[in-house]
């Protein structure tokens, strides 16, 4: 099977160099060492909603199918790129900013404190030097700063919730099961006997 980057490579391969949907194409590929540059093509594509002219019917498609890229993945790179955009428009006008931009993990996690009303504009600039110049490493300051911006945890999920969670996993494993061929077909029915009764425990509950 081939991997992310050989999919994203032959794709490529068949568009127009210079184009804007091959130079995404690359910068995924570049992703780890250039997440500032995807972050600013991809937020352009969904902006201009450029993927239904090329044949996707939606941004999260787009991005999971041809660049390989989750929706998880894709919302935070383009709310990151926006967070540097808005405050600091004067150094990411610069071309070397792709380098000196602080690091994607990082500012994920400012991008998403100043979402949930935790950061000010002026909260940044006080810390601002700090993630721009920091010697520590990444794993070190993300953790600072995560400390400083906690997210609020998740409420606990009802009983309900918890049983359909587990249906829809079961669901899902049981037709893994059944498509592979290396594994027993006893195994592969257990595990869709397994969903059958998780789903008519959620009718119960339903009922109740």
């Amino acid at each position: 099977m081939a991997t992310a980057q050989e999919t994203i490579s032959e794709k490529a391969q068949q568009l127009p160099k210079g184009t804007l949907r091959h130079s995404v194409l690359l910068a995924a590929k570049r992703f780890k060492s250039s997440w500032v540059e995807l972050g600013k093509l991809l937020t352009e594509v969904r902006d201009q909603a450029l993927y239904e002219q090329w044949g996707y019917e939606s941004f999260e498609a787009y991005c999971l199918k041809e660049l390989r890229i989750r929706k998880p993945t894709a919302l935070k790179l383009t709310r990151s790129f926006s967070f540097l955009d808005r405050h600091e428009p004067t150094e990411m006008a610069k071309t070397d900013i792709a380098e000196k931009a602080p690091a994607f993990e990082v500012v994920e996690v400012l991008a998403g404190a100043e979402e949930r009303g935790q950061l000010s504009a002026q909260q940044y600039k006080s810390i601002r030097d700090s993630i721009w110049d920091s010697e520590k490493p990444v794993s070190e300051l993300r953790r600072d700063v995560v400390e400083r911006f906690p997210a609020p945890e998740s409420p606990p999920l009802s009983d309900t919730a918890q049983i359909k969670r587990w249906a829809s996993l079961a669901k899902k494993l049981a037709a893994e099961l059944h498509s592979s061929k290396k594994v027993p077909r006893a195994l592969s029915e257990r595990a869709g006997a397994l969903a059958d009764d998780l789903e008519e425990l959620l009718e119960a509950k339903a009922e109740a």
